[in-house]
């Protein structure tokens, strides 16, 4: 039984509140995201040309969203790859769980937040591209 998830259009469009002061975007679990936030952490500084995740999770699922600047997120199911371009801090891009993801292509000073079901766990994780085509299958 394969294990292959669709990979779709998930791009989450999240609560915008506009302010001439300055705009405001609030995300609570369960209500903007389909999951209990248990893990919040953000990647910044990352060198040109670099890239991060480069990983599936075998339980935890994860939104991710560019809070500052932009950067590509790739998505890859076993069978197709998708790419998305977040550059919008209002915007949400959900990885189901079984979904192997790769961000590159960082701007200057972006910043990327990722929202996550559930507490660090390094068995849930699958670092080997191979390894991740073997669980699928």
């Amino acid at each position: 039984m394969s294990r292959c998830m669709e990979i779709g259009d998930i791009a989450h469009q999240l609560k915008k509140i506009t302010d001439p002061r300055g705009n405001l975007t609030v995300v609570e679990g369960m209500i903007d995201v389909p999951f209990d936030v248990r893990r919040v952490y953000w990647v910044y500084d990352v060198p040109g040309g670099e890239s991060r995740g480069g990983h599936a999770h075998k339980h935890c699922r994860e939104m991710i969203v560019a809070v500052s600047g932009s950067f590509n997120v790739t998505l890859d199911n076993g069978y197709e790859q998708k790419t998305y371009h977040l550059n919008h801090p209002w915007q949400g891009l959900l990885v189901e769980t079984g979904i192997w993801r790769t961000l590159d292509d960082f701007s200057s000073g972006a910043v990327c937040l990722v929202l996550a079901s559930d507490n660090f766990d390094e068995t849930d994780y699958i670092r080997e591209y191979d390894d991740f085509i073997a669980w699928l299958r």
